[in-house]
């Protein structure tokens, strides 16, 4: 006879497994809307992202598990994104991009992208250079010292110290919950408890690398300012003249306008040989028909003279 051996049952396993989901999805809640767009971003804004510090003390964190150490004195640093384009023009086109490139080297920076096109016989290049935010000034003065005119200017400066802070803090946060994963993967014997633990280890490194990344991108945003300039050389006079005047468009706009006059011409004779034409035969019949009426009903005759008495009739 069988008997049945009830099996030992998982539920401790299984409520610290599910204390441990809580816990990752209140980690995954805080790292919600990550993505931070720098225009959002302000001095002094403490709500970045969906973040709310608490009221009272800073958040007690662990440090990270990679042994990097204390990172507190970066946090302090101020981070601002500087971006700005500006329109020149120069005298000698190549040798004044030849300088800008040796300028931006020399500040420790680089150039990150560039195009080139031409309008008629006149070149005009967009390059943009990337610039250590602590050389920014020196840029500029270095560009607008090679041009004979600043068509326009346009720089800007948005901080991103909070956003920074707020991406660290989450970041800490999920790595305290991976540790605690890693921590009951260790004890963990049965397949179901070990594949569960791993998909929720999973889950939080996803979400610990996607906000490196964007955490280092503002960090790379902030220690390099972005700069797009506009060369391009004067106009000349002659050819500032000559622009916009097209000889064959002028021809072609006489011609349509001799076309259209004589359009209207043709069309006033049409209308004229339908319907006004027949209207001025019609009108010169009653008006012949009018006039004979008239004579002989006596219209328009002279009345008979009568002779005079004592004397003759003259005619």
């Amino acid at each position: 006879m069988w008997h049945l051996t009830p099996r030992p049952t998982r539920r401790p396993t299984r409520i610290l497994l599910t204390l441990l989901a809580v816990a990752a999805l209140a980690a995954a809640c805080a790292s919600g809307g990550a993505s931070v767009p720098l225009d959002r971003q302000s001095a002094g804004d403490d709500t970045l992202g969906g973040f709310q510090p608490p009221a009272e003390g800073p958040v007690a964190t662990a440090g990270p598990a990679d042994g990097s150490g204390d990172d507190s004195a970066a946090r302090d640093e101020t981070l601002v994104v500087k971006t700005g384009t500006l329109d020149l023009e120069v005298k000698d086109f190549d040798a004044s991009l030849a300088r800008a490139r040796t300028a931006i080297i020399g500040l420790g920076g680089y150039i990150s992208g560039s195009q080139m096109a031409f309008d008629g016989d006149r070149p005009y290049a967009s390059i943009t250079y990337r610039i250590p935010a602590a050389r920014w000034d020196d840029a500029l003065v270095a560009l607008k010292g090679l041009a004979t005119k600043v068509v326009g200017e346009q720089t800007q400066a948005v901080e991103v110290t909070s956003a920074v802070i707020d991406l660290d803090a989450r970041i800490d946060n999920l790595r305290a919950t991976e540790r605690s994963l890693q921590a009951i993967m260790a004890k963990a014997t049965k397949i179901p408890d070990i594949l569960e633990v791993q998909s929720q280890l999973s889950n939080v490194r996803g979400q610990i690398e996607q906000l490196v990344a964007e955490r280092d991108h503002l960090k790379d945003q902030a220690a390099y300012g972005t700069m797009t300039v506009g060369w391009t050389i004067p106009l000349v006079a002659v050819t500032q003249a000559q622009q916009g005047w097209d000889p064959a468009k002028t021809v072609d706009e006489a011609v349509a306008q001799l076309v259209q006059l004589g359009q209207g011409l043709f069309s006033i004779a049409i209308w004229f040989a339908i319907v006004g034409l027949p209207l001025l035969i019609v009108g010169l019949v009653l008006l012949g028909i009018a006039l004979v009426a008239a004579r002989r009903l006596g219209f328009g005759r002279r009345p008979p003279v009568e002779p005079q008495a004592g004397g003759t009739v003259q005619a």
